[in-house]
């Protein structure tokens, strides 16, 4: 509307406004402009309302705020478990992640029990599960490139945390590539 209305304006005061348009289709572009454009758009079937209220539904309970961040991929993680977002804890590897995939936490937490229940006499039983939901990866201080669905299971004594929500900055210092939340989620499961 807004250029409409300044050929119209070119158009008044100068007659016509260059050698591409002739006058009459200047008078033609006048009286249209001039036209009551919501009663046509009407006829025509457009309705344009000139103001839209947008009602969000919000179900996040009174002082929390939800984050993309808090957001776990795939079926929900049962109780046992004992899931805990931006974790990652320490242990011995009873299964290698680097090679070790599953589609979500619930699945390696369950490959976690699962091991522990089926674990021979002698071998280390799984309670400690650790698992990479980030797309892009999940940073760890090693020499690896952790990637996306990887699943550590673990075993500990007496269970550590590596880390928990952000990375300090002391450590971010050290390790430029860090991100500032950890993305890993662990668990670890009781005896």
């Amino acid at each position: 509307m807004e250029k409409l209305n300044e050929t119209k304006h070119l158009i008044l005061e100068r007659g016509a406004l260059d050698s591409n348009i002739s006058r009459e289709e200047a008078e033609i572009l006048v009286n249209a402009l001039e036209s009551n454009w919501a009663v046509l758009l009407e006829e025509i079937g457009l309705w344009i309302p000139s103001e839209i209220t947008i009602n969000e539904h919000d179900d996040i309970p009174e002082g929390e705020e939800e984050s993309e961040e808090d957001i776990l991929p795939g079926r929900p993680v049962p109780p046992e478990c004992h899931a805990e977002l931006h974790t990652d804890y320490d242990g011995a590897a009873v299964r290698w992640g680097l090679t070790f995939h599953k589609e979500s936490a619930a699945d390696c937490c369950q490959a976690c029990l699962d091991q522990a229940k089926n674990a021979r006499p002698g071998e280390k039983r799984c309670n400690i599960w650790v698992y990479c939901p980030a797309e892009m990866g999940c940073h760890s201080p090693d020499i690896y490139q952790h990637k996306n669905q990887e699943c550590w299971l673990k075993y500990a004594e007496k269970p550590k945390i590596n880390f928990k929500d952000k990375y300090s900055d002391s450590y971010r210092n050290s390790h430029p590539t860090a991100p500032f939340i950890v993305p890993w989620v662990s668990g670890v499961i009781s005896a």
